[in-house]
């Protein structure tokens, strides 16, 4: 999605205070609205509508190319990232006086990295960060030159620069579903082990692997994106619900059932333009989209018992099909805000979109840890949407270049303004337990939500994991498949879970030749 988007794209950061509602943002890319402004101010509770099939299939079709989520992540194509909303406004071409930004720094022993990224955001971050680097270590200043550019334009200008051997920056933030191209062949980018290990004790090691081939770390990440819930409490206990029991997958089934009696209301999504509920479902239940051998298998036995699990939550009236599909979306914003819809599965950056989009809910709203399905579960949660930021193997600068970036992604400090400015959870989890920080009654997005944001986090902090085929390249084809078909099969045309997973299983492995 949005800061993500990212969706739905990886990792990026979204604009807390830019405008974002003239764009359309899915699973990590975005899209004007242009002609499809009728479609989405019908059906804003979802239904059988061929409007609002043409419209997932046109939302999901433009993030193809580079979605991985949906965070998002999102990313995986599918889901939102927190990047991907902030991408939607960085499309400024690096050649602009907009897109190109270097820093001012004095003396004479300074290095010059050049930095590509595709999220306006992270120019601001890594100038500020960089400037702390550069007071702590005067002996090692550096100067950053950084360009923002269009996110397909970037990531394709990356591989020509690789391939070529010619115009590579030093630095460069690639968003998750992008980076399995990347570390195919001959890899153009630097192991960061050395860099990461001063920090490695606190970071969440999940988010390391998204990033990872053959024990090497190749990406900094910019945040966990932990799936968590978002409970509407004035709603919620309006109809007789206190969200707080509400532990298992079960417990949200009966809670979202009453809600619906009680109300006429929508408890939560099924989501059909994005996977945050069936991923983090499947990741509980120990599986994937594809075998052990990187074969596909999405209509695995686990896959048709989540979805199925799903379809049943629909059927009891706890879950609905709503406006664009998922709930970061620009349609979907007004439904959690008037109180039609009370519950989210979403990464913990949609705290930033009820800050935006969802004004009316301040003092509402509680995070909680997501639902299980019991105790045996593998995880108990994954996280969502990504962006690495990678160092380029040839840059003559590339060492400093590692150490530099590992303390602008991993460091305490830089993680306490990853939560202060962005409102994402810091992946040192170092901060989360610094109650001057978490708990800091200045911080707006403590005085948003009527629960401490950082308890969801630690009640879930040893059981944070992650899906093994966000890395596969084959997983943007996979997520495109779900959203365009997959999911409007089963929760809009009510097609048979497992048939049509079936479909999709026959119609990958066409196209891969399996």
């Amino acid at each position: 999605m949005l800061l993500g988007k990212p969706e739905n794209r990886g990792d990026g950061s979204l604009d807390q205070e830019s405008d974002l509602t003239e764009k359309y943002v899915s699973h990590g890319r975005s899209s004007e609205k242009g002609d499809t402004s009728d479609l989405i101010k019908k059906n804003h509770l979802g239904g059988k509508s061929m409007k609002k099939k043409v419209l997932a299939a046109l939302m999901c079709a433009a993030m193809t190319v580079g979605m991985l989520a949906g965070c998002g992540g999102n990313s995986t194509a599918g889901n939102t990232s927190a990047d991907a909303g902030e991408a939607a406004s960085g499309t400024e071409s690096a050649d602009s006086g907009a897109g190109r930004r270097e820093m001012d720094v004095e003396g004479d022993d300074v290095t010059t990295l050049e930095v590509w990224t595709f999220i306006e955001n992270h120019q601001d971050f890594y100038t500020s960060m960089a400037e702390k680097w550069n007071e702590e270590n005067p002996d090692k200043k550096v100067k950053l030159v950084l360009s923002n550019m269009a996110y397909d334009d970037m990531h394709n200008k990356l591989s020509l620069a690789l391939e070529s051997g010619e115009g590579a920056p030093d630095v460069v933030d690639i968003e998750l579903g992008k980076f399995p191209a990347f570390m195919t062949g001959d890899i153009g980018l630097k192991p960061l082990n050395d860099a990461v290990e001063p920090y490695l004790d606190n970071v969440v090691e999940s988010r390391l692997q998204l990033y990872s081939k053959d024990g090497n770390y190749y990406g900094f990440p910019t945040h966990v994106g932990t799936t968590v819930a978002f409970y509407n409490t004035e709603a919620l206990e309006a109809a007789g619900i206190d969200y707080t029991t509400i532990k298992t997958w079960d417990d949200f089934k009966e809670a979202g059932a009453k809600y619906k009696e009680a109300t006429g209301k929508t408890f939560a999504a099924c989501e059909t333009t994005a996977q945050w509920t069936l991923n983090l479902m499947l990741a509980q239940k120990g599986g994937d989209y594809l075998n052990d051998d990187g074969s596909l298998a999405v209509n695995n036995d686990k896959m048709v018992e989540v979805l199925q699990t799903m379809k049943d939550m629909q059927d009891a009236g706890a879950m609905d099909v709503i406006a664009g599909g998922q709930p970061d979306n620009e349609e979907a914003y007004p439904l959690y805000n008037s109180g039609d819809v009370a519950a989210a599965i979403m990464p913990f950056w949609q705290t930033s979109r009820y800050l935006s989009y969802m004004t009316d809910l301040s003092g509402k709203v509680a995070i909680a840890a997501p639902p299980v399905f019991g105790d045996n579960d593998a995880v108990k949660t994954i996280g969502g949407g990504g962006t690495g930021t990678a160092v380029v193997a040839s840059s003559p600068n590339a060492d400093l270049a590692a150490e530099v970036f590992a303390y602008i992604k991993l460091s305490d400090t830089a993680n306490v303004e990853v939560w202060n400015v962005l409102g994402f959870d810091p992946v040192n989890t170092a901060v989360w337990t610094d109650k001057s920080v978490t708990e800091n009654p200045d911080n707006k997005y403590v005085q948003y939500f009527n629960t401490k944001p950082f308890d969801a986090l630690l009640d879930v902090q040893d059981g944070i994991g992650l899906l093994t085929c966000y890395t596969d390249e084959k997983m943007p084809s996979i997520n495109n498949i779900f959203c365009t078909e997959t999911l409007n099969n089963i929760f809009e045309s009510g097609m048979d879970v497992k048939e049509a997973l079936d479909e999709a299983q026959s119609a990958l492995q066409n196209e891969f030749g399996e």
